[in-house]
């Protein structure tokens, strides 16, 4: 089968290494791709929004399965002329994706399907920001109602700064402070079946400590050593279940993978956010331990056949995952800084450390940065503190002007 991958991070790296690996693929296309990606996969240019070119791509390559990365492509309607073209694919329509386009339109699913989550109002201008912010207090969480690239969340106690981003978000979703650690679990569906991965958790914040600005995601790791063995059926039965039933009862089902961003609060699980997609980085980290070939998977779930399949079969080990990013993020990054030390890495630490591009090109054959978060790199060992070890040795060989690490991934949760 030939299969075409939509994006070029990390994520799409992630995937990409993962469906080069399975025996059932013979050709392996992504578009665009990045640095990294061309090592594992024939790269292609094509317009990622555009959903007739992507499925004129997909016919020029005779793809048997295309998979869509990231979120705006899947929220403009890409899979939808996809699989209008006769050609399968994994992700869920434009308006099954408003559950990660539309905060809104998650909440009222989520109301409807009575999943637990925080309580929260909508608000479109400045009296109704400042009764909701008066209504919850601090710790004050706003968060922009539209697509934002992992940054459009605001958590402060400073109601001024809260007040601004509210007001610059336009239409704000503004909602109670969900206390206790964040749990990244995604599911992959069919619109009916619905298949969970392993957990894992990402770490959001700029800084060591959870400290600086909020960020498209500065590391991962899974397993959780520290989570309740019944997370992932208690999740399943009362988040992933009854919100794809939902969306199948008002016929929108949801196909692809969902994502369900979650608080284990004091009062139990909440949800704080669905995305629509694979996330980044946890992907890095949870497909290292997939030992299932996961092309047939993505595939069951485009052709709505995921209750055929066994159970995913996983690896025991652990994974983690350092992002570097570049200078100045998650401000206006700096790119084009040359990256060296890969090729050591690939010769001394490989296969239980290697490196997956995010915001990376080719100028000449020189790999350079091109992105914020520039590289994902992803170590696996016997436990988290192994892992942390290898990926960490890996980090150190990188050389790239300005960039920047958090130095805390997964440190908490190896020392128990």
């Amino acid at each position: 089968m030939n299969v075409l991958v939509i994006g070029g991070g990390a994520r799409e790296h992630a995937l990409c290494r993962a469906l080069s690996l399975d025996p059932d693929v013979s050709a392996l296309y992504c578009a665009p791709g990045n640095a990294g990606i061309a090592e594992v996969a024939e790269l292609r240019q094509v317009d990622a929004l555009d959903g007739g070119a992507v499925a004129r791509l997909a016919a020029e390559v005779e793809a048997g399965l295309v998979v869509v990365g990231p979120e705006a492509p899947l929220v403009a309607g890409v899979a939808d002329a996809v699989r209008e073209a006769g050609v399968p694919c994994f992700g869920p329509s434009s308006e099954a994706a408003r559950l990660e386009g539309s905060k809104a339109f998650a909440k009222d699913v989520m109301a409807a399907a009575n999943v637990p989550t925080a309580r929260s109002y909508v608000c479109t201008t400045p009296d109704e920001i400042d009764r909701a912010l008066d209504a919850f207090g601090a710790p004050y969480v706003v968060k922009d109602d539209g697509l934002a690239a992992g940054k459009g969340v605001v958590v402060t106690d400073d109601v001024t700064a809260a007040r601004e981003h509210a007001r610059a978000c336009g239409r704000a979703v503004i909602e109670e402070f969900l206390d206790g650690p964040e749990v990244s679990l995604f599911a992959i569906t069919d619109g009916t079946t619905v298949v969970p991965l392993q957990p894992a958790q990402d770490f959001k914040r700029a800084l060591d400590g959870d400290e600086g600005p909020n960020t498209g995601g500065m590391g991962a790791y899974s397993p959780l050593p520290w989570a309740d063995p019944k997370l992932v059926d208690e999740v399943m039965e009362s988040v992933l279940q009854p919100t794809v039933d939902e969306l199948r009862r008002r016929g929108t089902p949801f196909a692809g993978l969902l994502y369900a961003g979650l608080a284990i609060t004091s009062r139990g699980v909440r949800v704080i956010e669905f995305n629509a997609r694979f996330g980044d980085p946890e992907t890095q980290v949870v497909l290292a331990r997939l030992k299932t070939p996961l092309a047939g998977v993505l595939l069951a779930a485009a052709e709505g056949t995921l209750a055929g399949l066994p159970p995913l079969n996983w690896r025991d080990d652990a994974a983690v995952t350092v992002v570097v990013a570049s200078h100045n993020y998650p401000g206006t990054p700096r790119t084009g800084d040359p990256i060296d030390g890969l090729a050591e890495i690939a010769a001394q630490d490989a296969p239980h450390a290697y490196v997956l591009h995010a915001g990376t090109r080719l100028d000449g054959e020189r790999v350079v940065s091109a992105g914020g978060r520039v590289l994902s790199v992803t170590a696996t060992g016997e436990d988290l503190t192994e892992a942390r070890t290898r990926a960490y040795a890996a980090v150190a060989r990188i050389r790239l002007d300005g960039s920047q690490h958090r130095t805390d991934i997964a440190r908490q949760a190896a020392e128990g």
